[in-house]
């Protein structure tokens, strides 16, 4: 698993000859990207892996592509609210997303406009499907720099749910958990979260804390900022820690733990809750329906020395060969919790999504339940703010019979008890727990029951 840059250590923008006219190939990279995640409904992890004008970038341009894309989507609201102020009309979607992407320099990277129009223009005139927008961006992104400087309106505009966040989601959330926390949380994605790991022993915990990185509890430390790549953190190379958020940590940390425990985790790719599940003992099957994502989830088992079973199949089918002492199933759904890692999810998705995520989530607690013995254990998780995704899949599956709560205690989750709810459940928000919160995840623990 791989974090995204901190701001502090993506690179800056890089200021080039005045007569040079050629685009600057990673903000090319970064336009075919934002055009994919939009018009495909794509996510962003996707992009980078199938986009062919950002693979072909290395070094600095694939880094600053990547961080352009990301800052773009994460103010995607109010660069269109900015843009919509200064336009008699849409342009289509190939002039849309050149204006979108020279506001994220302005707004979201803090490029100097000059060089953001002028560099957004050179863009504009080096494709034909773009060509005609140049004169066009020139105007718009020099007056909407000018409003952004003088602050005329912008601080309003993030502060306000309903530009932030795409009306449809706002409108949820304010109803789900209240004005205060949907202002809370939709500020809390305009800026980068921080990066966590998971660590496997406390020496690999100090190495990390001498760096400046926080302990939020004996498994969890926090850089604020990175001081440096990933990967040249010590403890890397040996596999003692893995980048995952806190809320992404804990469904793993409820599975109840009995000697030689066979535990499937449904949903496994990219692979930290399989490895929490080695590291402490499990004999895990690790099952995904995506092959791609299974290659990363090998890499991560390789570089840590932990053991799993690694399935390619889909849950709804596949059965192990004999029932199971746990299940971890976390399950597709709209990802809206985990929107400030993840800027693309709220523009991606739509309110219609929610119905279908749900009726397949039903269905993967079904398949859960035939794949566990009598009083096996299912967590269930899914790092999606909507109750329907959540709170209302447990209590349909609670009505339904076959399954009893398992609450989590406080003991458990200390020290993260802001988590836990009054039915024994954890509902993760951004603006609780630690300094930095954590993505919006539901978990809940079930037992499997015989009916009487």
């Amino acid at each position: 698993m791989t974090a995204r840059p901190h701001r502090s250590q993506r690179p800056r923008d890089r200021a080039r000859p005045a007569h040079t006219r050629a685009a600057d190939p990673a903000r090319a990279g970064a336009l075919a990207l934002l055009r994919f995640v939009l018009e495909q409904r794509r996510t962003l992890d996707d992009a980078l892996d199938l986009v062919g004008t950002f693979t072909r970038l290395e070094g600095r341009d694939r880094a600053f592509a990547r961080a352009l894309t990301a800052a773009t989507l994460r103010r995607l609201g109010v660069i269109d609210a900015m843009l919509a102020a200064l336009l008699q009309r849409e342009p289509p979607p190939a002039g849309m997303a050149l204006l979108r992407l020279g506001a994220g320099q302005i707004l979201g990277l803090g490029t100097p406009a000059h060089a953001a129009v002028s560099e957004t223009v050179d863009l504009a005139r080096a494709d034909p499907q773009t060509a005609a927008f140049a004169g066009l961006a020139n105007a718009v992104l020099r007056r909407l720099a000018e409003r952004a400087g003088d602050g005329s309106g912008r601080a309003a505009l993030e502060a306000d749910p309903k530009v932030v966040l795409p009306g449809w989601l706002a409108t949820r959330w304010r109803a789900a958990h209240g004005p205060e926390m949907t202002v809370a949380l939709a500020l809390a994605g305009l800026e980068e979260p921080p990066t966590d790991l998971t660590v496997r022993d406390a020496d690999a915990a100090a190495a990390l804390v001498a760096l400046g990185a926080r302990a939020l509890d004996a498994e969890t430390v926090r850089f604020d900022a990175l001081p440096g790549p990933i990967d040249t953190l010590p403890g890397f190379a040996e596999g003692r820690w893995w980048v995952q958020d806190l809320a992404a940590s804990l469904p793993a940390r409820l599975m109840p733990r009995l000697p030689g425990a066979r535990v499937i985790d449904i949903g496994a790719a990219p692979g930290g809750k399989t490895m929490q599940l080695a590291a402490r003992g499990f004999a895990v099957t690790a099952l995904d329906r995506s092959a791609h994502r299974l290659e990363r989830l090998r890499a991560n088992l390789a570089r840590t020395g932990l053991a799993a079973a690694v399935v390619n199949a889909d849950a709804l089918s596949w059965r192990p060969d004999a029932p199971v002492d746990g299940v971890l199933l976390d399950a597709p759904c709209s990802a809206t919790g985990t929107w400030r890692r993840h800027p693309e999810a709220p523009w991606i998705k739509d309110a219609r999504d929610i119905g279908p995520l749900a009726a397949q989530q039903q269905r993967l607690i079904e398949a859960a339940r035939a794949m566990l013995r009598p009083g096996g254990v299912m967590i269930y998780a899914v790092c999606s703010l909507e109750p329907e995704e959540g709170e209302a899949r447990v209590q349909n599956a609670l009505a339904g019979g076959g399954w009893e709560r398992v609450p989590v205690t406080p003991e458990e989750i200390a020290p993260h008890r802001a988590f836990l709810t009054p039915e024994g459940d954890l509902r993760t928000l951004a603006p609780l727990g630690p300094a930095g919160g954590a993505d919006g995840f539901f978990i809940a623990r079930l037992r499997r029951v015989e009916a009487a």
